[in-house]
């Protein structure tokens, strides 16, 4: 298994691979599924992380002049990851957009681990579990994995998949069933998750958006570590 990485900005490097392919000009690409049929990478992404340092990443297609105004304004960011960026409206202005997102990126833990029993959904079995909420499951589970459930009456009622999948990172994808909700089974699959990534040799990912209170709460319950935010412009 690989060292832990020790820096937040480390953290948000593997972050920003997970999420999008790159070029060799390190320039995106594409939306990193593990499925067929990615769609375009966000035109521009600017990590922020808890040390106060900041990392950008733009799309293979924003002019090269455009790239070097944007980089000018997040040299100058006020880097406090839990605000929106200092230079906000200038980034929408200059890409001449209206859509972003922007919201919080965590690790889980080493030392968590599920105290209630899950199951790894594989092809085998998906059939069966998915039944009753997660008939969608059937067509992702050759990519999405490692694949969790927690289970009850059953089949499947909370789930968290990789959704990324970078050689040194995975980023996870949660679904609990409504009526199942409250009762601490997202964070078991979350947990669960995470300890099937590491057996991979690869760390596990968590990020959401600050609007995303659901999600939020799920990271403060499982005491994932917050290393930033993103803020992203598609």
């Amino acid at each position: 298994m690989n060292e832990i990485i020790p820096t937040a900005h480390e953290w948000m490097e593997l972050h920003v691979e997970a999420l999008f392919t790159h070029d060799r000009r390190l320039r995106l690409r594409d939306v990193n599924e593990p499925w067929p049929g990615a769609a375009p990478a966000a035109r521009f992404f600017l990590g922020r992380t808890v040390e106060g340092t900041a990392i950008c990443r733009f799309r293979h297609d924003v002019p090269d002049l455009l790239v070097e105004q944007m980089e000018e304004r997040v040299a100058d960011e006020t880097v406090d990851y839990r605000e929106k960026p200092k230079h906000f409206e200038a980034y929408l202005s200059l890409l001449q957009a209206e859509q972003f997102t922007m919201g919080p990126c965590y690790l889980v833990p080493a030392e968590l681990t599920p105290t209630m029993q899950t199951v790894r959904v594989t092809r085998e079995n998906v059939t069966e579990l998915s039944r009753g909420g997660f008939e969608w499951l059937v067509s992702e589970i050759d990519y999405a994995q490692p694949c969790i459930a927690l289970v009850r009456d059953g089949r499947a009622v909370s789930v968290c998949r990789s959704v990324r999948i970078a050689p040194r990172a995975h980023e996870a994808g949660l679904d609990t069933l409504e009526r199942y909700r409250g009762n601490g089974y997202a964070a078991e699959v979350v947990a669960g998750w995470a300890a099937a990534v590491r057996e991979t040799g690869c760390l596990p990912l968590y990020s959401t958006s600050w609007d995303n209170r659901a999600s939020r709460s799920v990271a403060r319950k499982a005491n994932l570590v917050l290393y930033g935010a993103n803020f992203t412009v598609t």
